[in-house]
């Protein structure tokens, strides 16, 4: 199946979310598109069934639409002009009883009905007649071959359904364990070979994915590389669509030329461990050649000293070698509400293996979270967290390290360049390490009540865990009396109950008893209350761990309104 983008799969009704989920339970990295109003826990809203249907379409994104296939072939029916291009698009009642290929067949849309039919439990409605005939698909090979010459296939499937026979040169299970003719003698040929060949008449040509390219290391600009790998694979007469994957010790995990080769091939980098070519290295091997052998157990046939070239007998699935290089994505996902996550922070969620975090903080990710590996702990265990995340992505693992707000305010961004600071595991540095930011809760509160964060402020944590109440102090006053507006992170817990007061005290010796103090709690969650009072009366009965404070400078104005309500904010002039 010929499919390299995750597919889109759009609803209409509640009822067809369920129907959804199984679909993406076999093919889990799809998103979710829903009617607004109509639909309720999807990925993306939309108010526009046609534009964002055919924005999709053109984007070459897979569709699959749970509603009639009428709505579907409509709604593209100004868009369809080349079948070359086209991606798959499928029809799904919404009751999940039908799945109806309708366009993409080139592109394997009768292999995603079939996967989604066997989720769903029903057969699905191929109609395509060599595809019934035959057996198999000429236009779209399985995972593993690439059709060299798609423009011969049309005449070639037409005379194999006329009556003429084929011979197949090469090896390939789909092919011989098909229902086509195969005669030795046949007028057809079909070949199978890695070779940069040119097509003869009445043939068609697979290239199987059998060539394992390994790099060892640096070898120069990335554009040099590129350019050296198409040059040995031109001089070993190899065509490029059978290149597998690009293979490589882990310690070049990070060498962005590898990464670069793996882009202009459209295949993956696999990765080995020390452990899993220390056996070939002590024979002599290469590093290089060591990760070729390992790739396909065959010795290359040509190579560089940093670069070899292997072909194993059977197609490589890079899925099942090495490892792929560790990502970490540590992510905040807002106050609470989905709708202050980033569309950054959701496709990362999607796409992670595992998730890492404070279970208050995994369970705001909601759908987003359905098949990953999830670990939770316990919210004061951020080093430990940190280094169970680093220790996951090691291993080859797509790891998201969920923090509410931002995550590199009082969170868990820090935490994990902490520890890879303090301890520095040589495994960690193959790491591809990424922050991705969320809306923090200060900026959420400042927007609930107005624009109390107008003019300069600052944010300081009331917890003295892990730094001294005695530098709080100083921070506060030295705020203060700068005439900050002040964001007070951790204000009251169990354990500490008295800090909040001592804040306040510190700040009545520079701001006078009506200074307006927002308290925001439960931001974009349920529960959510945003109040106003003044200076003089907050006390630690007033706010809990999930309160945010928000302290006006001298400057901070209230607006009081007719319905009783009151907008704070603080003007960009000081001067009168």
């Amino acid at each position: 199946m010929i499919m390299n983008v995750a597919p889109a799969i759009v609803v209409l009704g509640q009822n067809s979310v369920i129907v959804a989920r199984k679909i993406i339970s076999v093919l889990p990295g799809a998103t979710l598109y829903g009617l607004a109003g109509r639909t309720s826990g999807v990925d993306v809203s939309f108010t526009n069934f046609g534009e964002t249907l055919r924005e999709l379409f053109a984007q070459g994104t897979p569709l699959i639409g749970i509603c009639a296939a009428g709505i579907l072939i409509r709604t593209l029916a100004p868009m369809i002009s080349d079948k070359r291009q086209e991606p798959p698009v499928l029809a799904v009642a919404e009751d999940g009883s039908a799945v109806v290929p309708l366009l993409g067949g080139l592109a394997g849309v009768n292999d995603l009905a079939r996967r989604i039919a066997e989720a769903l439990d029903v057969k699905p409605a191929i109609t395509t007649t060599g595809d019934l005939r035959l057996g198999t698909t000429l236009l779209s090979p399985p995972p593993g071959y690439h059709l060299a010459n798609p423009d011969d296939a049309k005449k070639f499937i037409s005379d194999l359904l006329a009556g003429a026979q084929v011979k197949l040169e090469g090896i390939a299970s789909w092919l011989s364990n098909s229902k086509l003719p195969i005669n030795p003698n046949g007028d057809l040929t079909i070949q199978v070979t890695e070779g940069l060949v040119t097509p003869k008449p009445n043939c068609l040509v697979y290239h199987p994915t059998t060539i394992a390219i390994a790099i060892s290391g640096i070898i120069g600009h990335v554009d040099q590389t590129i350019a050296l790998v198409q040059q040995l694979l031109t001089d070993a007469a190899l065509a490029p669509t059978s290149v597998a994957g690009i293979f490589a010790p882990m310690i070049a995990a990070a060498d962005p030329a590898i990464h670069a080769v793996a882009s202009a091939f459209g295949v993956p980098a696999r990765f080995f461990t020390p452990n899993q070519l220390e056996n070939l290295l002590s024979q002599g091997y290469s590093p290089a050649q060591a990760a070729a052998i390992a790739a396909t157990g065959i010795f290359p046939l040509s190579f560089s000293p940093h670069i070899a070239i292997a072909i194993a007998p059977q197609p490589i699935d890079p899925n099942t070698i090495g490892q792929p290089r560790g990502r970490l994505a540590i992510v905040g996902t807002g106050p609470g509400g989905s709708q202050w996550m980033s569309k950054e922070v959701k496709e990362i969620l999607k796409s992670a293996t595992d998730l890492v975090g404070y279970k208050t903080y995994l369970d705001l990710v909601g759908s987003l979270g359905d098949g990953k590996q999830r670990h939770e702990s316990d919210n004061r265990q951020e080093e430990a967290r940190a280094i169970l995340a680093l220790d996951l992505a090691a291993s080859g693992r797509y790891v998201a390290v969920v923090s509410s707000g931002d995550p590199g305010i009082y969170a868990m961004a820090t935490a994990v360049f902490e520890v890879c600071d303090r301890y520095a595991k040589p495994e960690w540095d193959s790491i591809d390490i990424h922050v991705a930011p969320g809306i923090s809760a200060m900026q959420a509160a400042a927007a609930a009540i107005g624009a109390p964060l107008g003019h300069d402020f600052c944010a300081i944590s009331l917890s003295d865990i892990l730094k001294p109440w005695a530098a709080i102090e100083q921070r506060i006053a030295a705020a203060a009396e700068a005439d900050f507006v002040i964001a007070f992170y951790n204000p009251v817990s169990k354990e500490r109950t008295w800090q909040l007061a001592q804040a306040r005290n510190i700040l009545l010796l520079h701001r006078t008893p009506d200074t307006p103090v927002v308290l925001a709690r439960n931001l974009g969650r349920p529960g959510q209350t945003v109040k106003v009072i003044t200076l003089d009366q907050l006390a630690p009965a007033t706010a809990d761990m999930r309160t945010i404070i928000l302290v006006g400078s001298t400057k901070t104005r209230t607006i009081k309104r007719s319905n009783d309500s009151i907008w704070v904010y603080t003007p960009r002039r000081y001067i009168d």
